[in-house]
């Protein structure tokens, strides 16, 4: 009977859906996603002077909807096996246009948090569905272009963000930020209740209130850490130190439940199988790599060369491009070759370009940033999604909202301890330069310091990196048999 169920579920899935439809409504949606969350970071020292805020009270716009996507994500594979595809890609966009209109209404900070925590809800539910979908809708052999265009959707927007925002701003307002995405979403919303198709089996799994705490409680807890750890609070900060904690032991203690329990929420025997878990932790210090790199590059642009965040942006939209364009032509390469021969020499890529990052100064020039970010760019999309693809091709069907819960929620969590990290460790080397000079608050010596921060982060940047490519020697192909 089970296996019968299968076959009817697989035939459904490679002649009646109408795969092109589904794909263009999930990637316009995700794409507009990614563009709000990046392009509002280059609004943040406006905001500052038009409300009235702190730089860490102005984190919080990003350290909530981390927090947020931290603590929803997790719990997306369960809401997977509760509600259909459609009812949750209707439920992703309208919590994300009603996040966007308040956003673009919001007079005050506050109010504007509100509205970034709704997009985050919208964005939690969003990514989850957009990998499970693909994963089922499309076949083990084409997945790795499909995946592509996934890549595509994630590298592109974050770049192109903050160019836009920065030309928005300089000659309308943040608000417009909002504005623009809100036709895009509305689109998308229309083209998936037209299209949209239920590809997921409901199964309605027992609801653990405990499991959901805790998890809760793990990763917020995580999230909320490093990210203040990063931001101002810094590590000795009693605040950073429980939250860590809280985090770490909830975590456990989720872990733990997860493997005893009949229905786990998350289910963590996906970790059984090796190339999933290789891919995973090739995601993760591929995230923490690229948001600590795109948080400290923009940082040196405006801080040490006096860019503009408009001129920043530009600087860094060829890399963001070439990303975009690349990942798609990765993933068919990934379909032909599999994933080493894309992998190794990725990583070998981003090593490099890294070693090259932590010599930059004040003198580099502008066409040297833009071949190092664009070779680092295109050395991200030779890693991300084919390690990414072949670790979620290991595991049986049943276990891909799992999976793809798995992965997303890792994704939040690198993100947080990469950029922590990385900011902690630049700070660390401007107060060891202007801890060895006669006078540490003549201005003249804040560029050296500063430079001698950035160099420090990319270090720490390359030395991820480095354990990356060790690792990646392991990985191999894994030969899809459970899906034909």
């Amino acid at each position: 009977m089970e296996a019968t169920m299968q076959q009817e579920t697989t035939q459904i899935d490679t002649k009646k859906i109408k795969a092109l439809p589904i794909l263009i409504a999930l990637l316009l949606s995700g794409f507009i996603g990614m563009f709000s969350e990046t392009a509002l970071n280059v609004a943040l020292s406006d905001l500052m002077q038009i409300l009235s805020i702190t730089p860490a009270t102005a984190q919080w716009l990003t350290t909530g909807y981390l927090l947020t996507l931290g603590m929803l994500v997790p719990v997306s594979g369960m809401l997977l096996q509760w509600f259909t595809t459609r009812q949750l890609f209707v439920a992703s966009l309208a919590f994300s246009i009603l996040g966007t209109i308040i956003a673009a209404l919001a007079p005050s900070f506050e109010m504007l948090l509100t509205a970034r925590v709704v997009q985050a809800v919208g964005t939690g539910l969003l990514l989850p569905l957009m990998f499970n979908t693909i994963l089922i809708i499309f076949p083990a052999e084409k997945r790795g272009a499909a995946m592509g265009m996934i890549g595509l959707v994630i590298m592109v927007a974050p770049a192109i963000g903050p160019t836009i925002a920065g030309l928005l701003i300089e000659n309308l307002s943040w608000h417009w930020i909002f504005w623009l995405a809100l036709p895009f979403l509305i689109i998308s919303l229309v083209v998936g209740i037209l299209f949209m198709q239920n590809v997921t089996k409901i199964t309605k799994p027992k609801i653990d209130a405990l499991s959901i705490l805790l998890s809760s409680a793990g990763f917020g807890g995580i999230v909320f850490g490093f990210s203040s750890a990063g931001e101002a609070e810094g590590w000795s900060s009693s605040k950073v130190i429980i939250s860590i904690v809280i985090g770490a032991v909830s975590l456990a203690l989720f872990g733990i439940r997860q493997m005893y329990m009949k229905q786990p929420m998350i289910n963590l025997r996906a970790f059984r199988f090796p190339m999933f878990s290789m891919g995973v932790l090739m995601v993760f210090l591929c995230m923490m790599v690229i948001l600590s790199s795109m948080l400290i590059l923009p940082m040196y642009l405006i801080q040490g060369q006096g860019y503009t965040a408009f001129k920043a942006g530009l600087i860094l939209l060829p890399g963001g491009i070439i990303n975009g364009i690349m990942s798609p032509i990765m993933g068919r390469l990934f379909d032909k070759y599999g994933p080493k021969w894309l992998v190794i020499p990725g990583l070998a890529i981003i090593s490099v370009t890294l070693w090259f990052f932590s010599s930059i100064s004040a003198t580099s020039t502008i066409a040297f940033i833009i071949v190092l970010h664009s070779t680092l760019m295109i050395g991200v999309s030779m890693v991300f999604m084919p390690a990414q693809t072949n670790g979620i091709n290991q595991l049986p069907r049943e276990l891909y909202p799992d999976g793809t819960a798995i992965m997303n929620t890792l994704q939040q969590v690198a993100g947080a301890i990469g950029t922590a990290l990385a900011v902690s460790i630049m700070a660390a080397g401007q107060k060891s330069y202007l801890s060895g000079v006669t006078n540490p608050k003549d201005p003249s010596h804040m560029l050296p310091a500063f430079t001698q921060g950035v160099q420090g982060a990319f270090l720490f940047a390359m030395t991820i990196g480095i354990v990356g490519l060790i690792i990646a020697f392991f990985i191999k192909r894994v030969i899809v048999q459970h899906q034909k």
